[in-house]
């Protein structure tokens, strides 16, 4: 059989009975040398990739509904459809999948096959009378009647035959007249009887069955009829409900008497779907796929329609964002929001024509002036469309709000007022700027700029939401981390950074979630974030909140820290050091104790990162500045750790140093002439007691001194530049604790420090190195560290 290619979308129905979008491709027949025969391949026409392969089975039913729709069920509950472009292309594969089954392809659905005893049963019936003979539809008949229609549902062609003779015979509504006089006479055997029918009909499963079931003048009477379950000891009062509490608004008057009719059959069908009918088990799950469809499709007819309807669409809006209209704002917000909702049934190429046309219309404008009205309601069916726009097409989100920049002040972007409802959440829960950061991370996340057309969207809009956007966002993280906010009862000799911290539970969520979008910034934005986070300070501030009483807090700022650390940037690490940052965070660990909680796990987990990666600077900081603190910490491994790291990094260098010595002198004989082997052994010894001496302050400077004797060595005046005594003594490093930590983040010039790695000792070193360690010795500052 020839392949045979139409454009399809390919849907499956979920466990919620929702229709689920699997793609777009082009569907062909062909056969399958692994299934062992024809089957329907469908290929995603983005990638090539397969979407579908489904072997057409004998023993599967097939419908095909409204020209361009295929529908069927396979094993395990598992239902399937192909939406067809045109009619065209789904008429080829139904032609194809009869052929396979042998059925006539005027038949809009194919049959499935029945066991052994039935088929010879119905082999005796002549071909005249093939359907179902239904009892006369008569009172005293409701008892076979209800029994019939159950006993058929276990048998796929026995629906089929009932389905057929129920039509044919318009048996729905003598059957719905019946329940009319049952009702009147109060006869309340015969109107359960006719909740079972009608129940077992909609079990059917039949497109055709709910057409006329479904129709203006039968609905409410099968409504009725779905009142009087067996199981309930009183009826329930269905069509009270609809007719009298639910009310139809009209934001502005539907003139299209179809449309109309179609909106009132789809919401009363859902409700029939929701409310009235149990949840099916497991055994009847596909007995309403037909239901479910119906409902789908009619929403999709529904959008088409109003869509089509450019007067209708203009006058929503314009309503919408006129002043005047401030008492049916709400109706006009909760119409757009259900609209939007409803398009999410239409497929891919519908849904990105009906967001062009609400761009068109004018629909970001109008969300900002109605995300910043008061009335709560409003606001979040406003947020709800937001979110729709924004995972739709963060494109058409982010390009507006660039347009917007050029022509309004920063106070009213878009993006900003989106950022002021979700710091101004008023939900104790924060629900709704819990979803807002969800919609601000879809946007600034760089992964969904990659795709677009234009290449410069991604620099540009970064560079847009850091210059006007990023200040908004960290307004109420500087606010409460402010250095001037510091409480009058804090004694001067404290040691937190800023004692400041928000106690309020509702302030912590919010500092949480904005911290979590921090973060990510992080990790997705390098450049921009860094550069904010240095002239900000931000870090420090961030790290302000480890004093939360909130731990959950604290937690949030520690992750800040731990995926700035994670990028293993020196730029990041220098930072970290100048501003001797690790110091609230061993703070935080010391005053947790000995309790062992997700706080220790992640401080300790922190520092395991920094061994294991063995990022040396912020290791020969750690040891310098905390490890007294931290020695007695003996329940992990980690900080002896970091230890033994330091001091393999300091032989290392100290090896690294008497070598260096060693093929220095190598290079000139005349060299040598310094030196005796006495000096030798003198020069070595002053060498590695003025390392032991300087090496606290940091390993790093010998690393770079190393690097600028070498070069002094191998310049124009030989290796004696580098050995030749001075005019006078270089001065020793600063070691005081004031500027410890800022010596080690300053850059350092080769040149100057040679000094520092001398081969010779001088007598006027030993007294400005004892001085040094005395300096060293003293204790600094650090009550908290130090206890």
């Amino acid at each position: 059989m020839s392949d045979t290619r139409r454009r399809v979308k390919v849907y499956t129905l979920n466990e919620d009975r929702q229709w689920d979008d699997r793609g777009t491709g082009h569907v062909s027949s062909t056969f399958v040398e692994r299934l062992k025969g024809i089957s329907l391949l469908v290929r995603a026409e983005s990638d090539g990739s397969l979407l579908l392969e489904s072997k057409i089975s004998p023993n599967t039913a097939y419908q095909k509904q409204q020209d361009t729709l295929i529908v069927w069920s396979e094993a395990d509950n598992y239902d399937l459809a192909l939406s067809f472009q045109e009619k065209a292309g789904c008429d080829e594969i139904w032609e194809k999948i009869c052929q396979v089954q042998g059925k006539d392809p005027a038949l809009d659905i194919t049959q499935d096959p029945i066991d052994e005893s039935e088929e010879d049963h119905f082999e005796e019936i002549p071909e005249t009378t093939h359907l179902v003979e239904l009892p006369p539809c008569e009172l005293s008949r409701l008892e076979e009647i209800a029994d019939l229609v159950t006993s058929v549902l276990s048998s796929p062609i026995r629906r089929e035959k009932l389905a057929l003779a129920l039509m044919s015979e318009g048996y729905i509504k003598k059957l719905l007249g019946l329940f009319r006089v049952c009702e009147d006479l109060e006869n309340r055997e015969g109107l359960h009887h006719l909740y079972e029918i009608v129940r077992g009909v909609l079990f059917l499963n039949k497109a055709a069955l709910f057409e006329i079931m479904f129709s203006d003048d039968c609905i409410m009477d099968v409504v009725g009829c779905l009142e009087y379950d067996p199981a309930l000891v009183q009826p329930k009062r269905h069509r009270e409900f609809l007719t009298k509490t639910a009310k139809f608004k009209e934001v502005i008057p539907i003139t299209d008497s179809e449309l109309r009719q179609k909106i009132h059959q789809t919401y009363r069908v859902q409700y029939i779907q929701d409310i009235i009918l149990p949840t099916p088990s497991v055994f009847e799950e596909n007995f309403l796929s037909t239901l479910t469809s119906f409902i789908y499709f009619n929403k999709v007819e529904i959008v088409s329609m109003l869509q089509e309807d450019e007067k209708f669409l203009t006058e929503v809006f314009a309503q919408l964002t006129d002043e005047a209209t401030d008492s049916k704002r709400r109706e006009l917000v909760n119409f757009v929001k259900e609209f939007c909702a409803f398009s999410q049934t239409l497929q891919p190429q519908n849904r990105d024509a009906f967001y062009k046309t609400l761009a068109n219309l004018g629909i970001l404008p109008a969300l900002e002036i109605v995300m910043g009205m008061d009335d709560l309601q409003v606001r979040a069916a406003a947020i709800d469309i937001f979110s729709y726009l924004v995972e739709f097409s963060p494109s058409m989100v982010r390009e507006f709000v660039m347009q917007e920049q050029q022509q309004t002040e920063d106070d009213v972007l878009l993006i900003n007022v989106v950022i002021k409802q979700m710091i101004c959440d008023s939900d104790p829960e924060l629900g709704g700027a819990v979803q807002l950061m969800g919609l601000l991370r879809t946007l600034i996340d760089p992964e969904n700029m990659l795709a677009s057309s234009n290449k410069t969207e991604k620099t540009e809009f970064l560079s847009f939401f850091y210059k006007y956007c990023m200040h908004v966002l960290t307004a109420p993280l500087l606010a409460n981390t402010a250095h001037d906010k510091i409480s009058k009862d804090q004694p001067e000799e404290s040691t937190k950074i800023n004692p400041v911290c928000p106690d309020n539970f509702q302030t912590a969520q919010l500092l949480a979630l904005i911290l979590e979008l921090l973060t990510f910034c992080v990790e997705h934005h390098t450049y921009h974030i860094k550069t904010y986070i240095m002239n900000k300070d931000l870090l420090r501030r961030v790290l302000v909140l480890m004093n939360s009483k909130h731990t959950f807090l604290a937690l949030c700022a520690l992750r800040f820290m731990r995926r700035i650390i994670g990028l293993k940037d020196e730029y990041y690490n220098r930072y970290i050091i100048k501003g001797n940052l690790f110091e609230p965070v061993i703070n935080a660990l010391l005053d947790n104790g000995t309790r062992y909680n997700l706080l220790n796990s992640a401080i300790t987990e922190l520092f395991e990162f920094i061994k294991v990666e063995d990022i040396k600077s912020l290791i020969a900081h750690i040891v310098d500045n905390f490890y007294k603190a931290l020695e007695s910490i003996e329940y992990v491994q980690t900080f002896k750790g970091l230890k033994g790291r330091y001091e393999q990094e300091k032989d290392r260098q100290s090896q690294k140093l008497n070598r260096y010595r060693r093929d220095a002198r190598s290079l000139d004989e005349d060299e040598e002439l310094w030196f005796n082997d006495d000096d030798d052994e003198e020069d070595g010894e002053a060498v590695e007691r003025r390392m032991e001496d300087d090496f606290p302050d940091s390993y790093e400077k010998y690393i770079e001194a190393k690097k600028g004797a070498a070069n002094g060595a191998n310049g124009a005046n030989g290796s004696k530049s580098a050995t030749i005594p001075p005019a006078s003594p270089a001065p020793p490093p600063n070691n005081s604790s004031s500027s410890s930590v800022k010596t080690v983040a300053l850059p350092v010039t080769p040149v100057v420090k040679t000094a520092l790695v001398g081969l010779v000792d001088y007598p006027d070193d030993e007294d400005e190195e004892e001085e040094d360690e005395e300096e060293e010795q003293a204790p600094r500052k650090r009550p908290r560290l130090s206890s």
